[in-house]
């Protein structure tokens, strides 16, 4: 059975990259996806719509242009996986998970203990907290192998 993992959140480490060489290591048949990661791209996403009067209308074109993508491969996963890192707040990243919980769509948050009191509602609702790209690996293990 191939898993398919959406990897929310931060885009400024390289944490996707860590869990998808720990689940290729560990024979996980799993299927990652992403959102745009290319923060100008990502900015960009709607400028071909058309100039817009503000950076509000901008960014509210492109945020409307990536929820295509965002929603769409959120609804396919089987797994989400939200990363909060400590550099930038990542509000995306929130929304993406309050997006899962409403729709019944399992997700497990990664990010550091000196953020749980902000994240407490989100962690709440998923199925699990990692601290470590370690952790998210072993929880894939647990779910494709047990």
């Amino acid at each position: 059975m191939t898993f398919n993992v959406y990897l929310s959140g931060e885009i400024h480490t390289d944490w996707r990259d860590e869990i998808q060489r720990g689940a290729q290591a560990a024979g996980l048949d799993v299927e990652f996806t992403a959102p745009v990661t290319d923060h100008p791209a990502s900015d960009a996403a709607g400028d071909h719509l058309g100039a817009t009067s503000s950076q509000f209308w901008r960014d509210h074109q492109s945020a409307k242009v990536n929820s295509i993508r965002t929603r769409t491969l959120i609804e396919q996963s089987d797994l989400v996986v939200v990363r909060f890192g400590d550099k930038y707040k990542q509000w995306n990243a929130a929304f993406d998970a309050g997006y899962c919980a409403a729709l019944g769509k399992p997700y497990v948050t990664l990010h550091d203990e000196d953020i749980v009191h902000p994240l407490k509602e989100v962690d709440a609702e998923a199925q699990a907290w990692c601290t470590t790209t370690e952790q998210v690996v072993q929880t894939l293990q647990y779910v494709l192998k047990a």
